[in-house]
């Protein structure tokens, strides 16, 4: 593992301003899945009472920047991460909180490959986004955002 999630969950909102902006919280943080929570707020509602989908997009786009971190983190000395396309997908109309879990796995390590070999890796991040809990569990959207680590030139 690259960082300590720890560390990433500490730091975050000051790297991320827009994570505390909107109030966002770690629910769960290790090297594969990042899950975060968008409280149920007035200011962040739509014209139907549930969240806007723009709140939802950054709660979905911060879950994955959270893995990159934990994945890549080490290494922006030498790269900084930017996504490059997210796609996102309402399912269902949200009510209340909202929690994003994101997904990395094999990907990271084949970045890494393709970035040692000097290459430019490209690789997605899953994220499902819902609300409730145990039966009450609705998934109400997916997002898949697309991230390269740029390579800095000195």
């Amino acid at each position: 593992m690259a960082l300590d999630p720890d560390l990433v969950r500490a730091q975050y909102a000051a790297m991320v301003p827009m994570v505390a902006t909107l109030g966002i919280e770690f629910a769960h943080l290790d090297a594969e899945t990042c899950t975060m929570v968008l409280p149920d707020a007035a200011p962040y509602r739509n014209h139907v009472g549930g969240p806007h989908a723009g709140a939802m997009w950054t709660l979905a786009e911060s879950a994955s920047g959270a893995l990159v971190f934990v994945n890549f983190g080490d290494r922006m000395a030498d790269v900084t991460p930017f996504p490059v396309e997210a796609t996102i997908r309402f399912l269902k109309v949200a009510m209340g909180p909202v929690t994003a879990t994101a997904t990395l796995g094999a990907e990271a390590a084949s970045a890494i490959a393709t970035l040692e070999s000097g290459k430019r890796p490209e690789f997605p991040v899953e994220i499902e986004l819902s609300t409730g809990e145990g039966v009450d569990r609705l998934v109400t959207g997916s997002m898949t955002v697309t991230w390269t680590l740029k390579l800095i030139r000195r």
